[in-house]
Parts: structure tokens; sequence; C-alpha cells
């Protein structure tokens, strides 16, 4: 059996895709060759193997790669890598015992993996916070003179900066590239700067 055909679909959602894939996917270089490879075509922002779970997940962006162009990609891939015998060496070491240490059992788990990808989002949504929290704190008589204006400034800076996060590889990927097609978009971001820029004006 060929080993495109040993990739079973799991779960699909936009922009996210998981396969069940065979175990000799799992032992690395053949890992990392398939994650570098798919990290190469455009639209693919992130990849992640599962080793004990035996799971590949993508994350990618639709505009620029829909999942049917996704799928023959990577099926090009994996014909590229049979051809140039790359599971070869996991094919000879298949069956044999293979002891991996504890540590890197518990990082290869799923659950491991999630909080990992959970924790990094969350840590540049923190970081970001405390930029903007420590621009605030260089006016503390604004925060003494006006409590509720100040907390209000605060918060519209962290919706603006969620937003940012959540459309980010939108901008980048379709936004920016074709600025007139999404137009509206634009001008729907521009008039929210405009408002948090009018909101900071000093009342008279």
């Amino acid at each position: 059996m060929s080993i495109q055909k040993q990739f079973v679909l799991r779960y699909r959602e936009e922009g996210h895709i998981r396969f069940q894939i065979p175990e000799i996917c799992c032992h690395q270089p053949a890992a990392d060759s398939l994650v570098s490879q798919l990290k190469e075509v455009d639209g693919v922002y992130r990849v992640s193997i599962f080793k004990s779970a035996q799971k590949l997940s993508i994350r990618f962006n639709e505009a620029v790669c829909d999942f049917s162009q996704l799928a023959k990609q990577l099926s090009q891939i994996l014909a590229k890598m049979e051809k140039d015998q790359a599971f070869m060496s996991a094919k000879r070491n298949h069956g044999e015992h293979y002891s991996e240490p504890l540590k890197e059992k518990v990082k290869n788990t799923k659950i491991a993996s999630w909080f990992r990808e959970k924790y990094t989002d969350t840590k540049e949504t923190i970081q970001a916070a405390k930029v903007i929290t420590r621009l605030g704190m260089k006016k503390p008589k604004a925060l003494v003179n006006d409590p509720e204006k100040a907390i209000i400034d605060f918060l519209n800076d962290v919706l603006v900066l969620y937003l940012i996060k959540l459309h980010w590889s939108r901008i980048t990927h379709e936004w920016i590239p074709k600025p007139f097609v999404h137009r509206y978009e634009w001008l729907a971001t521009f008039y929210m700067f405009y408002l948090l820029m009018r909101s900071r004006r000093p009342k008279k």
C-alpha cells in the first residue's frame, strides 16, 4: 500500500486539518523532512507531528491554499519522499525495540503538544499586554485624575491588540496583497483607529 493511502483524514475545519499517519512517518529524520517541506507550502503556517498518537496537524490559510490544493501538495511530498527512500530507515527499524526516554514520551503526547501550542499563543498575548500596561503606567496622573477613562483606554488597547492578532493571518496574506478587494476591511480598520485616537483626545 502506498504511503499516501495510509494517511487518514480524522479532522477538518476551516484552516485546520488532522491526519492519522503511519508509524514510519513519525520517526526522524522522516518526520522532520515532512514537517519542513509542508511548511514551505504557500499558506501553511504551522505543522505538528504528534509521534505517540501518530497524528499530523496542519494549520493553513484557506484563501492562499485551500484543502484540495493542500491535499495535492501533501500527496506530492509523500510520493517524492517515498521515491527518495526517506522512509527506508524507519522501515528497517520497524519492529525493533525502541526505547524513548520518559521525558520525550511526555513531551510528544497529544495533550502536551496541545498545551504547548496554547501556551505559545497565550504568551504572545501576555507579552503584548505587558507592553500596553507599561505604556499606560508611564502616565500615572491620568489614572489618578480620571480612573474611568484610564481603564477604558487600557481596555480599548487590549481589544485592538486582540483584533489585530485574530486577523493577522488574513491581513498579511489577503488584505495587504489585494488592498482594493478588501477595501471595506481596510476602511473598517482605519475607522477603528480613528475612534481609538479620538477617544484619547483630552477633554476640553
